[in-house]
């Protein structure tokens, strides 16, 4: 098991470096200047200089690379010498562990750099304000997704073949098609435009809203419904049929028609003895579409103005603010890549044939 865990460490690390260097590569071959997106039309010569050496960009580009991934280790070796760019005063909270001339080796947290475009204000704060909401919204439509599509599913496998399972094999497919852009804007249109007086859902809005009279902050549920029902119409046509083969393959097995003989309904066997062993591939499947739809909520966040990571990734795009952009990435693709870890340690543990 630690063999295991070691290796998917290590997959996990080269994985992260690998994103990162090509995140790197491709921002760079951008053709634009950062420091005059810094200063905006504030710029002279003198300025630009002194902006490009704060941050590093009047250094060669291996160089620049270096101190790129040298800033998102969590060891780092950084300059001792204040403004060296690799000096952390002022920059971030770091612990000293070694000092050697005019370097230390010191422990801090992952540095993603600051905006271009919000006053130097850190990346890690913006992710740190708008991942919650992704999160959140996540959640929300994997549950929605798992109650109805676990429900759904056990219908059709039961009445088989019927009508209804026709209608919801057609219905599955058409949710898996469908663009999730396209969706958005379907449902933002029909749920909180056309049908607004009988919804009383909104086409935008957050969860928290600020009163117009300065009251403070208040709760706002109902802006929720929409984007994530939107963001969890994919997961959920992936439970339907997941859940809906494999009770399928449950009810042939030998125990059930045991269960069945000793005179049990067919509630009691479904949900007594079916439903724990039917259940296992939709976990799986929940567990990967988690991660993916943080990755996935981008354009759905965008279209229903839903304060989040995705909305943070398409306005730092359209305003070339390039270190919010790397940064996003690389914390999407860290908890899409800790998750999957995580769940192919826990199978491990629980099937030893997959070990090797």
């Amino acid at each position: 098991m630690l063999k295991l865990a070691f290796k998917k460490i290590l997959q996990a690390l080269v994985t992260l470096w690998g994103l990162a260097t090509i995140l790197f590569v491709l921002f760079q071959a951008i053709p634009s200047d950062p420091a005059r997106m810094m200063l905006d039309q504030r710029e002279d010569e003198e300025q630009l200089k002194a902006i490009r050496a704060k941050y590093g960009f009047d250094k060669p580009l291996p160089m620049q690379y270096v101190y790129y991934i040298n800033d998102l280790l969590p060891l780092s070796v950084n300059s001792n010498t204040p403004g060296d760019y690799t000096c952390p005063e002022g920059k971030y909270s770091y612990v000293r562990l070694l000092d050697f001339g005019k370097y230390s080796l010191i422990l801090k947290w992952p540095y993603l750099r600051q905006s271009y475009q919000r006053d130097g204000l850190n990346v890690s704060s913006i992710i740190a304000q708008t991942l919650p909401n992704t999160v959140i919204l996540a959640v929300v439509a994997m549950t929605i997704a798992m109650i109805i599509g676990i429900f759904i599913g056990v219908l059709a496998a039961l009445w088989r073949d019927s009508l209804f399972d026709r209608a919801v094999s057609v219905l599955g497919s058409l949710g898996m098609s469908l663009p999730s852009f396209f969706a958005a804007i379907i449902v933002a249109w029909i749920f909180g435009y056309l049908l607004h007086s009988y919804t009383g859902l909104s086409m935008t809005g957050n969860l928290y809203t600020i009163d117009n009279l300065g009251r403070g902050e208040f709760l706002t549920v109902s802006a929720i419904i929409l984007p994530a029902v939107t963001l969890g119409m994919r997961p959920l046509a992936v439970v339907i049929q997941l859940m809906r083969g494999s009770l399928l393959d449950v009810m042939n097995q030998d125990y059930i028609r045991t269960a069945r003989a000793k005179g049990l309904g067919t509630a009691s066997v479904v949900v007594r003895h079916a439903m724990r062993n039917a259940l296992n591939p939709v976990i799986t499947a929940a567990s990967g579409w988690f991660a993916g739809m943080l990755a996935g909520a981008v354009f759905i966040e965008y279209i229903f103005a839903w304060n989040g990571l995705g909305k943070a990734i398409v306005d730092a795009l359209n305003s070339m603010d390039l270190p919010v952009v790397m940064g996003a990435v690389l914390v999407v693709a860290t908890i899409f890549i800790l998750i999957n870890m995580a769940v192919d340690v826990v199978y491990a543990w629980l099937d030893p044939r997959i070990r090797s």
